[in-house]
């Protein structure tokens, strides 16, 4: 028997309204940096620093773009962590389950720009891999406004891409270099072990109200009337 497209689409409601959607597992992101994402830099400066909940891999990447596509950066380096302004939310998967992580200190890399040919809008792009083997890459864009400057003495703009290591990375679970312990966030205390052989999941009462409001459907649609043809009338002959 057909469903009613009615009855189809209450099922389809309830459903999305029943089944939460499972938090992203982001590790390593970056939660500030300076300077700060859509902001302007009125003056020269030697380098950018980008804050992330870990300390960046060895061999992460990262570029400074110019308006115009050129790039500025140079070398990275690893600075002194520092308390974050507003504290940053990650998920863990701990035995099947998302659990929170709050995060309170900023790992930094600094990254040395070479000079500001131009004024408008640069981008930092960053790419590098967290803890847990997922890949972290995002862009921050800012506005110079300051004097133009110069290249210093012998400067050759960077052409290298991504190091191979970056490209391959999975979710196979990799070390970190110089992975500090945050600031401000207490250790996870120990999971106790289920003391009975069933747990009732967080997906199961819902899928089970789901089930029921689609056998109430089924049942509302079987119960409809069903119109009855109409009987012909005879016709009595009349004598004379």
């Amino acid at each position: 028997m057909r469903l009613p497209l009615r009855g189809l689409a209450v099922l389809a409601v309830v459903a999305a309204l029943l089944l939460p959607a499972s938090p992203a597992a982001a590790h390593g992101q970056l939660a500030m940096s300076d300077p700060v994402a859509d902001s302007t830099v009125s003056q020269p400066r030697d380098d950018l620093t980008l804050y992330f909940t870990e300390t960046p891999a060895s061999y992460a990447w990262f570029t400074v773009t110019t308006p115009s596509g050129r790039r500025v950066e140079g070398a990275w380096r690893t600075g002194q962590p520092k308390r974050l302004d507003k504290p940053v939310q990650e998920y863990n998967l701990v035995d099947g389950k998302f659990e929170p992580r709050v995060f309170n200190t900023g790992y930094p890399a600094v990254i040395d720009v070479s000079h500001w040919p131009e004024q408008g809008v640069y981008t930092a792009a960053y790419q590098s891999v967290a803890s847990d083997g997922e890949p972290v890459k995002g862009t921050l864009k800012f506005t110079y406004s300051g004097p133009v400057t110069q290249p210093p003495p012998g400067w050759t703009a960077p052409t290298s891409g991504p190091p191979a290591a970056l490209s391959g990375a999975t979710a196979a679970p990799t070390s970190t270099p110089g992975l500090l312990p945050d600031v401000g966030t207490a250790p996870a205390a120990p999971r106790a072990a289920p003391q009975t052989p069933f747990v009732l999941t967080d997906w199961l009462i819902p899928a089970a109200i789901i089930a029921g409001v689609a056998f109430m459907i089924v049942a509302a649609a079987r119960r409809a009337p069903v119109a009855s043809p109409k009987k012909k009338r005879r016709r009595v002959p009349v004598r004379g």
